[in-house]
């Protein structure tokens, strides 16, 4: 339900985050759900705020090469996230009251967390079938939790970002396998709908991710034969 609170709200934290992440266009279209829900459906809203917390976790912490489950639910996924991420500076690594407080900052966040999954289950648009005249929350309240959303998706991805893993993987971005690509292209004609045209090595890249790899393993392709990644891409993969 829209009411006084009509400014359109923007994701400015996970916008900066996104930036970072070429191709991601899942995290992309929840933002952009979110951003629409918060003065049109606050329930839908609900909804978003939690999935959208969801893939970031799940998208950090197969980058640092954990094995992650389906069935966690959220607050769990949240602590594992945190649990693989170094939050504090090696020059600060030592400061038991520092850590102490962010500590307690940290426990704070995952009651937000626990406050948002109940939102959602009580009141989430998608989540469950409801009365019919049932009257929805207002924008103040989504307002609320999409603000939380995009504060806890951009520590994490700054924590993410500025303290590397002792193990992380590195995502294929396509615009970095140029030498790939060409080869692809050059190979096969243009894919063509209707008036459109794409070049055949974007398709097997959006379409089948897993034999646009194997094709690289099988002609030694991989992006460490060409020049260095630009670091303002590579960097968030830290």
């Amino acid at each position: 339900m829209a009411d006084g609170t009509s400014a359109r709200f923007t994701m400015i934290g996970t916008r900066e985050v996104l930036a970072l992440m070429p191709g991601a266009l899942h995290i992309e279209r929840q933002i952009e759900a979110l951003e629409g829900a918060v003065n049109e459906n606050a329930g839908l809203a609900f909804d978003v705020a939690k999935t959208l917390i969801e893939t970031v976790c799940k998208t950090l912490l197969r980058d640092r090469g954990q094995t992650v489950s389906d069935d966690l639910e959220l607050p769990r996924l949240f602590r594992d996230t945190l649990a693989n991420l170094r939050l504090l500076p090696d020059s600060r690594s030592g400061a038991a009251e520092v850590r102490s407080s962010l500590k307690k900052t940290l426990g704070g966040l995952i009651t937000v967390i626990q406050g948002v999954c109940e939102l959602r289950n009580a009141e989430g648009f998608a989540s469950h079938g409801k009365y019919a005249y049932v009257l929805p929350l207002d924008s103040v309240q989504a307002l609320l939790v999409a603000r939380a959303a995009d504060a806890i998706v951009h520590f994490l991805f700054a924590a993410h970002k500025h303290y590397a893993s002792t193990s992380p993987e590195r995502r294929l971005v396509y615009d970095e396998q140029g030498k790939l690509n060409n080869f692809i292209d050059e190979a096969n004609e243009s894919v063509e709908i209707f008036e459109y045209t794409y070049r055949p090595s974007e398709v097997l890249f959006q379409v089948d991710l897993e034999a646009y790899r194997e094709l690289m393993a099988s002609l030694d392709m991989s992006a460490s034969d060409q020049e260095e990644a630009d670091p303002a891409v590579s960097d968030i993969q830290k």
